[in-house]
């Protein structure tokens, strides 16, 4: 009996695992088997829902992830929107994953597919609304309403779903309204398939609004755990049990919000739970309101709305949300000093449920820090047609006690007493249409012993003074008095647009008067970061020029300090417009002289350009061409020359990332004429290798006195036009080129004075008659030299013209001889007049000697020991 009962167990337990591993088999098998039809399902789906193009990667399923439901996931899934939106993305998400019973496979292609839940992750959603009110969203396939439901191919019968990781981009052209909504992680439980439920719903995103071009919320923090009472029937959503927040604020709501027909009734209440004022700090992020715990309040903060009514194409819901505080204070447990006397009395209102009728009252506003008092009070009204704006600001702000009371981490230093008393009224409408005479300003503001020291500054910038005087068209700029390092700026004058410039994007026009006693640019340049001065490059600069300036500074400076450049007595005209500083009539002493500027500097693209026309006056040549990079460039021979110069330079190219020009982009001209200058030819290797190598020349006698140089240059090649130097009686002009990387390339061409020749050659001449003898006064010779600056070659033909020279000199006289008579050619040549063949030879010989003996007279003998040093 027991074997049998053995046998029976054995028996069930064989036939049991059997049946779970064909259970297994089929589960596993299952989705394989299903695939194609699912993804025709989904596909039919998509074809009989929406007018828009929908593509995904692959579609998986699985009885194991939801057990027993069987879940559908699509990858990769993008809904693309068709005409008038080509092209534009509706939804787009790595995964969307739908759940329903496994006895819904087993219905045929063409029947209802019905989901009981729903998620979607990583993704985003946009919605958009153009100028014309057409609408991206909108791209349902209109169907009969009898038609049966089953033909649909999907039906909802959710019990929860999911947002995890999504992004809602919402943009109304038309109300000029961008809404974002990021980070959202949203769940949502309830039983769809019955009438009336109970949605349990988590949240929590980021919130970002902007309205006619103005930020009004930037990723505010919001959390709601709510359950929301859904009656399907009358689309009608009540807020039951819920907590939310915004940023740290909670908050309760109560109320509902339901559909009817096109429009929207909506009848809402909201709180704070308490009266505590931490409730206005947890409004900030939590970034920048600290430690909650960690603070002592008084007093109260009040927040509670009103929404009601219908949205609709006419009306919106009234609203009425008020703030208010009365003699709070609070003070952080780690900061020395508080803020007392914080009165609020502010609303949000509409209360005719039209648009325009929206306005923001700030009754009153105010706090003190020790015995520095503010107040402010103000509204804005006209919403959404044309906003009109009325401000009242007075008091005293101590800039240095703002961290004392408030935990912000200043990446600098901060200080100054800011004192105001101001007033403005102004309409929207006025400012964009440039009508200024519609805005009414009044009052001035003081700022003193301002402070300012950052990391990003060269040194701290200290105001000692500066007054703001506000008037109708105009603010003005009574004084303003600063200091940074050694340098000093003192600034008047007026601002004739700034609404213009802050409400419309207009630039920001003006005219000032600028004077400095001592002006050194390397104080108002930024420290570069370690990073910045690791990714330097020739076309990015540390200085960029505002676009929003249209700007005009009368200056003057008793010293400007640039680089090694010490400018004296500065005066000029400075425009600062569209990215560029043009300068006009812009004139300094340096180097002993005089220069004027005119000309421009503009970042307004990549790279950063220069343009300007130089004259200088009367400046010390070694001085300005050693100090000046890009001269020294153009004309290197010019520091070894004392005295001075006069000279216009046209010059144009690119700036480097310190302002400076590069050399390789400049191109323009140089015209020069030096007074008084003498050369230093132990400074030149290029001098001492032409004195070296012609020996009736020293080169530190050469005068050039008077002398025009003209340069031109372009592609880092300097073009030199020939010019004429003065070297008591010989003739000496230069001409070729060089490079910004000191090759050269000179023709140097000589008329040389017989007279230099040598003894033989003038003993020659001498015997020739009056007529020839006076032909020959000199003789062209060439010469080159290449290389570069510091190791220079020197060639010349001068061996080649001596010898052409003698073999014409003896040519002549042989024919002066026949023309005289034999006896005395005899007698001139020294030779045996009875030997007709030993003449021959003798006369050939002799030739030769005379060539050799000049040559060696023109290029070794000794230099003229009386030269001056």
């Amino acid at each position: 009996m027991a074997a049998k009962k053995t046998s029976t167990g054995k028996k069930v337990l064989k036939w049991g695992s059997i049946s779970i591993l064909t259970v297994l088999i089929i589960l596993f098998t299952a989705p394989f088997i299903f695939k194609g039809k699912i993804e025709k399902m989904v596909t039919n789906a998509i074809n009989k829902n929406i007018n828009a193009t929908v593509s995904f990667t692959e579609t998986d399923l699985s009885f194991f992830t939801n057990f027993p439901l069987a879940s559908l996931s699509v990858k990769e899934i993008a809904v693309i929107n068709k005409a008038p939106f080509l092209g534009d993305t509706l939804y787009a998400a790595n995964e969307l994953n739908l759940s329903m019973k496994i006895t819904e496979l087993f219905k045929g292609a063409d029947e209802a597919l019905k989901l009981q839940s729903i998620s979607t992750k990583d993704g985003f959603i946009n919605i958009y609304i153009n100028k014309e009110n057409n609408n991206n969203y909108d791209i349902a396939i209109q169907s009969n309403v009898e038609e049966d439901t089953a033909q649909n191919a999907i039906a909802l019968d959710i019990e929860d779903y999911a947002l995890e990781n999504m992004t809602f981009n919402y943009v109304d052209e038309i109300s000029d309204i961008k809404l974002r909504v990021s980070e959202i992680n949203h769940s949502g439980q309830g039983n769809f398939a019955q009438d009336i439920l109970d949605l349990d719903t988590e949240t929590t995103a980021l919130l970002s609004l902007d309205y006619n071009k103005v930020n009004y919320l930037s990723d505010v923090n919001i959390t709601l755990d709510a359950i929301i009472g859904i009656d399907l029937k009358n689309t009608k959503y009540t807020f039951k049990e819920n907590k939310g927040f915004i940023n740290q604020l909670p908050l309760e709501f109560d109320g509902f919000i339901q559909l009817i027909d096109e429009n929207q009734l909506y009848d809402l209440q909201f709180k704070t739970p308490t009266s505590d004022f931490k409730n206005l700090i947890a409004l900030l992020p939590q970034q920048y309101s600290g430690n909650l715990a960690s603070i002592k309040t008084e007093g109260n903060f009040d927040l509670n709305g009103v929404v009601k009514g219908t949205l609709s194409d006419e009306t919106i819901p009234t609203f009425n949300i008020l703030f208010s505080s009365k003699n709070a204070m609070f003070k952080y447990k780690d900061l020395p000093k508080a803020v007392n006397q914080i009165n609020i009395d502010a609303k949000i209102m509409n209360s005719t449920g039209l648009a325009n009728d929206s306005y923001v009252d700030v009754n009153k506003l105010t706090f003190k820090i020790d015995d520095d008092t503010f107040a402010a009070n103000g509204n804005i009204a006209n919403l959404t047609t044309n906003p009109t704006v009325n401000l009242n600001a007075k008091g005293t702000v101590n800039l240095a006690k703002l961290s004392q009371v408030y935990p912000v981490q200043l990446e600098q230093e901060l200080a100054g007493i800011v004192n105001a008393n101001v007033a403005t009224s102004f309409d929207m409408n006025s400012i964009e249409k440039g009508i200024y005479k519609n805005i009414k300003n009044s009052g001035a503001i003081i700022v003193s012993d301002f402070k300012y020291d950052a990391a990003d500054v060269a040194n701290p910038f200290l105001i000692s003074k500066t007054a703001l005087n506000f008037n109708t068209n105009t603010i003005q700029l009574n004084e303003f008095k600063a200091k940074t390092g050694s340098s000093d700026v003192n600034i008047s004058g007026s601002l004739n647009n700034f609404y213009g410039f802050l409400f419309n994007d207009e630039v920001l026009k003006g005219n000032f008067n600028l004077s400095s006693n001592n002006f050194k640019v390397a104080d108002f340049l930024s420290k570069p970061t370690t990073t910045e001065q690791n990714s330097k490059s020739t076309n990015s600069s540390t200085l960029k020029i505002p676009a929003f300036s249209d700007c005009k500074f009368i200056a003057s400076a008793n010293s400007v300090t640039y680089d090694n450049i010490n400018l004296k007595n500065v005066s000029g005209i400075i425009y600062v417009k569209d990215e560029t500083i043009n300068l006009q009539n812009l004139n300094s002493d340096v180097f002993g002289g005089k220069i004027g500027f005119n000309g421009n500097v503009s970042t307004k693209n990549n790279a950063s350009t220069f343009k300007v026309d130089l004259d200088l006056k009367e400046l010390n040549i070694k001085e300005s061409f050693s100090s000046l990079e890009m001269l020294e460039s153009i004309a290197p021979i010019a520091n070894t020359i004392g005295g001075k110069m006069n000279s216009k330079v046209n010059v144009s190219g690119v700036l480097d990332e310190n302002m400076a020009p590069s050399l390789k982009t400049i191109t323009g001209n140089l015209f020069g004429k030096l007074i008084n200058p003498k050369l230093t030819a132990e400074n030149s290797k290029l001098l001492q290798v032409l004195s070296n190598n012609v020996s009736f020349l020293d080169a530190e006698r050469l005068d050039l006195d008077g002398i025009n140089a003209y340069f031109s240059f372009d592609n880092g090649v300097v073009n030199i036009k020939p010019i004429p130097l003065k070297y008591k009686d010989v003739g000496i002009e230069i001409s070729g080129n060089h490079t910004f990387e000191n090759s050269i390339d000179y023709n140097v061409n000589f008329d040389v004075p017989v007279k230099y020749l040598g003894s033989d050659v003038t003993s020659i001449i001498a015997k020739l008659n009056p007529k020839d003898a006076a032909e020959i006064k000199s003789i062209p010779v060439k010469a080159t030299i290449t290389g570069n600056f510091t190791s220079p070659n020197f060639s010349t033909n001068l061996k080649t013209a001596t010898s052409n020279l003698v073999k014409e000199l003896v040519e002549k006289q042989k024919q002066s001889l026949l023309n005289q008579g034999k006896d005395k050619l005899k007698d001139l040549l020294n030779t045996n007049s009875d030997n007709t063949d030993s003449t021959k030879t003798t006369d050939k010989d002799d030739t030769k000697d005379k060539i050799k003996n000049t040559l060696k007279n023109l290029f070794n003998r000794k230099r003229d020991t009386t030269k001056s040093n």
